[in-house]
């Protein structure tokens, strides 16, 4: 396995608990990203006790993506009815200017095995938040929602000259319970959803279903696609028999998303570190942020459920790999 492509930061883990927070006193880890007004702006997962294990997100930024200060108070805590049981594994999108966050909220808690939804808010400032309600469906286990950060149109090569503006907004989503010969795959895949508003999608397409041996159990879309010359940069996990999770990545078509143009067949992260072998949970690596800085890809993950990472490589560099691997079977 080709597992040193991505090259680690000498300082991880960038971000670590803090204990002298109570919130995000036991463990800070699955970071969403966004490069925005000359800032990195980083929103994490925190846990401040395990009996109820409640998540809630904190923010923190940087200039140069990889020392971040953070803010003392929680960004977002649970405060509908529907959040009560924690927000968990956040990720960061810009569409048109507005910022916007989908985060996973849980029907029990963590110890009963609840089944989950996503949820969507928007923010101007990362300090307000105001929500804008569950985005999947009510009993799909759906995680892993990303939402691209423009609109198009997957059908329509050229949407004005069809018709008009027929643009959608487009979404990645993971919902374990769509498995059986009714969706055409027999575990948990990524789908792809096409709306004309963020909080309704009224059309699926299945995307990328597992394929390889470190893939085996599961697959689930790291952070929001990124856009190359090349298309749609996507990374993703994996989730193997043994309970290890790696990092995968996918090249979608730029017109058309639904046509996956390459996709690794090796994972491209995997723990090797002792900071990703040991923690709350052991041997995992959870890519759930990514930004390109000075033609470099920096992606953010969370490490053992304990910590924020970072790796990065030469956004050329991964596009030709992915490329060169010539493996375009979803």
């Amino acid at each position: 396995m080709n597992t040193n492509l991505l090259e680690r930061n000498k300082n991880n883990p960038i971000l670590i608990p803090d204990k002298s927070n109570w919130w995000e006193s036991k463990a800070a880890f699955n970071c969403a990203i966004l490069c925005y007004d000359n800032r990195i702006h980083m929103l994490y997962r925190a846990i401040g006790e395990y009996e109820k294990y409640i998540s809630r997100i904190g923010y923190a930024s940087s200039t140069d993506g990889i020392s971040f200060d953070r803010s003392k108070d929680a960004a977002m805590a649970p405060e509908e009815e529907y959040e009560k049981y924690g927000i968990e594994d956040p990720r960061l999108v810009e569409i048109d200017r507005q910022i916007f966050l989908s985060y996973v909220i849980l029907s029990d808690y963590v110890s009963e095995g609840p089944t989950a939804s996503t949820a969507l808010a928007t923010t101007t400032d990362f300090k307000n938040y105001t929500r804008l309600g569950i985005i999947t469906s009510k009993g799909s286990d759906n995680k892993d929602v990303v939402l691209f950060p423009e609109k198009t149109n997957p059908k329509l090569s050229n949407a004005e000259e069809k018709g008009g503006n027929t643009n959608k907004y487009l979404f990645l989503h993971r919902p374990a319970s769509w498995i059986g010969s009714k969706f055409g795959v027999d575990r948990p895949s990524i789908w792809l959803g096409e709306g004309n508003s963020l909080t309704k999608f009224e059309k699926h397409t299945l995307l990328l279903k597992p394929e390889q041996e470190w893939e085996a159990l599961k697959i689930g879309a790291g952070p929001p696609p990124v856009k190359t010359k090349d298309g749609w940069l996507l990374i993703y996990h994996g989730k193997d028999t043994q309970a290890v999770y790696r990092a995968g990545a996918a090249l979608l078509d730029l017109k058309d998303p639904t046509k996956v143009l390459g996709r690794t067949k090796r994972p491209i992260l995997e723990p090797l570190e002792p900071y990703e072998k040991n923690g709350d949970v052991s041997n995992v690596v959870f890519p759930t942020g990514a930004c390109t800085i000075d033609g470099t890809l920096f992606v953010y993950y969370g490490a053992a459920d304990k910590v924020c990472c970072l790796a990065t490589i030469d956004l050329e560099t991964l596009l030709d790999y992915i490329l060169d691997e010539k493996h375009v079977n979803c």
